[in-house]
Formats: structure tokens, sequence, C-alpha cells
């Protein structure tokens, strides 16, 4: 399976985006997308799987186990952060509504009941300096919201800078020699560009770039466009670059078969001592570019 999958390329009724453990040749994360037309429906079974329904683009109802949770979603990904519903596995799920839902999720053992998450409680982290400053959205960080296995953030990246930076990995479960702690995780990025749509195949583009080591070789470099998504197995991973004149939001789903849900990562020696430049650097004046009231 290619590691760049371009909006249409994996979709499967009911969804317009489909990426499960097996198509993905992995064993815990998935991504699955609803493009849901007025009055649109769509009742599923989780399955094995634990899932968010996380409003990209509009609102919707989610009827899981006798709740009803009322999700007031958002305009885009680039107007506000959004409240959104967990769901355990073993559940029939109904979501009904218009517009545009990920469904981030993971292989999960303990089943948890449902849940609601509000915007105003997601914490909103300025991250980096200079050009790399970014905006992330820790919705569904292990410190934000209860999880079996599933980790799941936002990214906004503003135009001209670069996010996922520096390169880092999380391939194995190991502490290293100098006590940098790295877990074994599979991840996924999502991808939407200020501007674009679904589908279209336009002047609205990001960059996204994974590598690995002579170890475990892996070499992409995609221009990723909304609804674009990159697949990132093992390797190291970054920088997401928004190029100029187009800000870059990427949702990150990440799961592995670590007993603790954790996104320790350790950075490509080469580029860490970026980190230690940020302390003399301020941060993008243009971030936070949203909020849970909005821009």
């Amino acid at each position: 399976m290619s590691l760049h999958l371009p909006w249409g390329s994996a979709a499967r009724e009911p969804w317009a985006l489909e990426v499960t453990p097996e198509r993905a040749g992995w064993a815990y994360a998935g991504l699955r997308v609803l493009d849901l037309p007025v009055g649109g429906e769509v009742t599923f079974a989780t399955g094995e799987e634990e899932m968010l329904v996380l409003p990209l683009a509009g609102a919707a109802t989610v009827h899981c186990a006798g709740l009803r949770l009322e999700l007031a979603g958002r305009a885009s990904v680039f107007a506000a952060v959004t409240d959104f519903a967990y769901l355990p596995r073993d559940a029939t799920v109904t979501v009904r509504g218009q517009g545009r839902f990920a469904l981030p999720s993971a292989r999960a053992s303990r089943r948890l009941p449902p849940r609601y998450g509000t915007a105003g409680d997601v914490p909103v982290e300025l991250r980096g300096a200079g050009s790399a400053s970014r905006q992330v959205n820790n919705f569904c960080s292990p410190d934000a919201f209860d999880c079996d296995r599933l980790v799941a953030v936002e990214v906004l990246t503003p135009d001209g800078n670069w996010s996922s930076y520096p390169p880092h990995k999380h391939e194995d479960d190991r502490v290293h020699d100098d006590g940098r702690v790295e877990a074994r995780l599979e991840e996924i990025y999502y991808f939407e560009v200020a501007g674009g749509s679904p589908g279209e195949r336009g002047g609205q583009v990001g960059y996204q770039r994974v590598y690995g080591t002579d170890r475990r070789p892996i070499d992409v470099l995609a221009e990723v466009r909304t609804g674009d998504v990159v697949l990132v197995p093992y390797g190291y991973h970054g920088p997401s670059m928004a190029p100029p004149g187009y800000h870059l939001y990427y949702l990150n789903v990440l799961a592995g078969p670590g007993p603790t849900r954790t996104m320790a990562c350790v950075d490509d020696p080469r580029h860490g001592w970026i980190r230690g430049s940020w302390a003399g650097q301020p941060v993008d004046p243009r971030l936070p570019l949203t909020g849970a009231g909005g821009n």
C-alpha cells in the first residue's frame, strides 16, 4: 500500500476515506472520514476499535449506547477548536448531520463508556518558535482525554512555517543510552490546506517528509492537499511544510502496543539542536490561529 493516499484513493462505502490496520499493514491505528450531505445518516459498528467523531466541517448528532451526543462542530478546521465524541469498542453507532467528520480509531482491549468532549476543555498548546511555530490542539492526548490506546491531536501551521520539526521517530519501545524514551507507535497524518477542498488538485498544497535509517529505510516526500493522508509505519517524520500563502492543518492519529498511552519520541540527532534555538525566539504572533470560540 502506498504511504501517500490522495483523497478518493482509499474510499469504501460509506467512508470517503478508510484506513484500517489491515489496509495500512500494521496492527492498531486507523482513520475513517465521513462526508455527509444535508440530512445524511450512517450507522456502523465499532467492532474491536475505539473511535472518536471529530467534526472537520459541520455539525452532527451521535447516537451510541442509548446516549445522544450533540456536536456543535465548526465551519472548518481553520475556524475553531471543536467538540467531539468518544465511541467504545463493541458498539453500534449512528451519526446524523451534514459535513465532513474524521473518525480516528485504535484497536482496544478495554471497553470504556461513550463520552462527550467539549471544545472548551481542549488544551491548546503553542509549540516551537519563529518559523517553526505551530498550534497543537491536544484534544485526545494522553494527559487530556482517557482512551485505551488511541491518541489524537490536531496541528495548525501558519503559512511559511514548518512543523513536526525537528524530525522525530517512535518505532521502538526503548530507553536510549542518553536517557531519552522512545515508544513504538503507528501514525497517520490527515491533511487539510486552507482554501482547498477534498479532491481538488489545485494550487493549495503542503508537503510532508518521512525518511528512515540505515536499519529501516523509508523515503517519502509527499505533496499533500485537503483530504490526503500520509502513513508513518516507522522512520523519522518531519518536517510538515506550509508554503507561503497556505495555512496547513493535520490530524495525527497514533496507537501502539505499549501498556501506557504515550507520544514518546526521539529527534533525529542531526537536527535535535534546533529545539535549543527556540529559547531566544518569539512564537509566531499569528498564533493561535483558532480557539474554542473561533478565530
